[in-house]
């Protein structure tokens, strides 16, 4: 049997002074009740960076610029997916009881990324978007070994299964298994501490700071950094 998960994303618009976040969970399923004895194995697919650049009129925004707050002119939306799909085995051990066992796990991955300028924008800002962007590659670079770790967790895990239809309680419960997966690699890869921590370094672009220097340094000490009380209350990654 095996469900579907079809996508998590995690969503970080980095924004010039904000930043907003969108999430949202979908699934859909595939069963049956008897397969073959399969060997657990687990597939991680990452597909390449979709990178664009789009430019607007400040005076008149496209419908599907995302908001932003007053004194905001650049955005680097960088959105994260992430499809998870289930299957196990499921072993009734009479009419309403059986052991579901997970056999395979997979995970398809993608980084859409879209900076956001607006016409007559200075190198700088350009610049500092620049380097967000190069954070959240950075980010993604590793994703695939974050998903592979995720996944072989999930392998060969039993789940007791209770109910008139098996079948039916079988695939709720890999649902609910695709869900904690996608949800655990969205909690574990999470790039916005060292967006946050850049925005940090330059004033959201406001001083004179080498973006590739504060990428650098933010990618570097954004453990120690952003665990310090005083960044506790850092506003949203621009």
């Amino acid at each position: 049997m095996e469900t579907t998960l079809p996508s998590t994303r995690i969503v970080l618009l980095c924004v010039l002074l904000g930043v907003l976040a969108l999430g949202w969970f979908g699934w859909r399923k595939y069963s049956s009740l008897r397969h073959p004895a399969e060997s657990p194995s687990a597939a991680i697919t990452k597909q390449p960076v979709n990178f664009t650049t789009r430019t607007f009129d400040p005076s008149n925004p496209p419908s599907d610029l995302p908001a932003m707050t007053p004194g905001e002119n650049a955005e680097c939306d960088s959105d994260f997916e992430s499809n998870a799909s289930v299957a196990g085995q499921t072993q009734p051990t009479d009419a309403t009881h059986a052991i579901l066992t997970i056999t395979k796990v997979r995970m398809t991955l993608q980084l859409n990324i879209t900076i956001w300028l607006p016409t007559g924008v200075t190198p700088h800002v350009v610049e500092h978007e620049e380097g967000h962007r190069q954070i959240s590659e950075a980010y993604y670079r590793t994703a695939d070994k974050v998903a592979a770790r995720i996944a072989a967790g999930f392998l060969d895990r039993q789940v007791e299964i209770t109910g008139n239809d098996l079948n039916a309680e079988s695939n709720k419960a890999l649902e609910l298994m695709a869900h904690e997966i996608t949800a655990t690699y969205e909690k574990e890869l999470n790039p916005e501490p060292a967006q946050l921590l850049y925005d940090s370094i330059t004033d959201h672009s406001r001083n004179e700071v080498v973006a590739k220097d504060a990428v650098a340094h933010a990618l570097k000490n954004v453990t120690i950094e952003s665990a310090r009380p005083e960044n506790s209350d850092r506003r949203p990654a621009t």
